[in-house]
C-alpha cells in the first residue's frame, strides 16, 4: 500500500490527502515531525520535508506539486492538472499561487505562530507576524471570492488542483479559527462545497493535542 508521511497541519501534506482521496486511492498516513529531523526520513527524503509518498514496491515522490502530478498522470479519473493548455496554465498558475504564495504571506505567520512555535519548543510567538498574516488573509481572501464569482470552480468550469491547493490552505487557517467567511459569502459558497466532497472529509477529522479548533471546523454547512 501507498504511504504517506505528512503532519496533519501542513497544507501540502492535505493537498495530496485531497488528491489521493479524488482518485479514491488506498493509502496509509505516517505522521512526520520534520522538525526531528529522524535519520530514517531524512534517508528517504534529504530535504527533510513533507509531503513524501511511497509506493508499494518503494518508490518515493517528494514534494506537493510533483506528487500530485505523478498521482494524476499515473492513475485512472479526472485530470486534475486540467483540459487544454490555457487551462492546465491557469491551474498552474493558481497551485503556485495557494502553495507559494498564500503559504509565506499567511500560513507560516498564522500556523507558523499559533502552533508550529509550541511543538517545535521555539518560545514565545511573535504578536506582530500575527497580526500581518491576519492582514494578508483579507487580501487572498478577497481573492478567492472574485474567483469564485468569475467561475465555476477557481481555474474555470472544471474542479481541479487549483481549488483542492486553495482549500488545502484555507482548511488550515480555518482550523486556527482564523478565516471571516461571511465577509466573503462567495469564497464561503466555495469552501462549503470544497469541504463537503468525499476526498475531503477526513482533513476535518485532523486534531492537534492542546488546540482544538472552532465548532464549525467540521460543519459541512458551516
Amino acid at each position: 500500500m501507498r504511504l504517506l508521511y505528512h503532519f496533519p497541519l501542513d497544507p501540502g501534506s492535505r493537498f495530496i490527502r485531497v488528491v489521493l482521496g479524488e482518485r479514491k486511492l488506498d493509502f496509509a498516513l505516517r505522521e512526520e515531525r520534520v522538525w526531528e529531523r529522524r535519520e530514517a526520513f531524512l534517508d528517504l527524503n534529504p530535504a527533510c520535508e513533507v509531503p513524501l509518498l511511497v509506493e508499494a514496491e518503494g518508490a518515493t515522490v517528494a514534494g506537493a506539486v510533483p506528487i500530485a502530478e505523478y498521482v494524476d498522470e499515473t492513475t485512472p479519473g479526472d485530470a486534475l492538472v486540467g483540459i487544454g493548455a490555457s487551462h492546465r496554465a491557469e491551474v498552474r498558475r493558481l497551485v503556485a499561487w495557494f502553495l507559494g504564495k498564500f503559504d509565506r504571506e499567511v500560513t507560516r505567520y498564522l500556523l507558523g505562530q499559533k502552533i508550529m512555535h509550541r511543538l517545535s519548543g521555539r518560545g514565545v510567538p511573535d504578536a506582530s507576524l500575527i497580526r500581518a498574516g491576519l492582514e494578508n488573509l483579507k487580501l487572498h481572501l478577497d481573492y478567492v471570492a472574485w474567483l469564485a464569482e468569475q467561475r465555476n470552480w477557481l481555474a474555470g468550469d472544471r474542479f481541479s488542483l487549483a481549488d483542492i491547493a486553495a482549500g488545502a490552505q484555507l482548511s488550515v487557517i480555518d482550523y486556527l479559527g482564523d478565516v471571516a467567511w461571511d465577509r466573503k459569502p462567495a469564497a464561503k459558497d466555495w469552501y462549503q462545497r470544497i469541504k463537503s466532497r468525499p476526498s475531503f472529509r477526513p482533513l476535518l477529522g485532523d486534531r492537534i493535542t492542546g488546540a482544538p479548533p472552532p465548532a464549525h471546523y467540521a460543519d459541512l454547512d458551516f
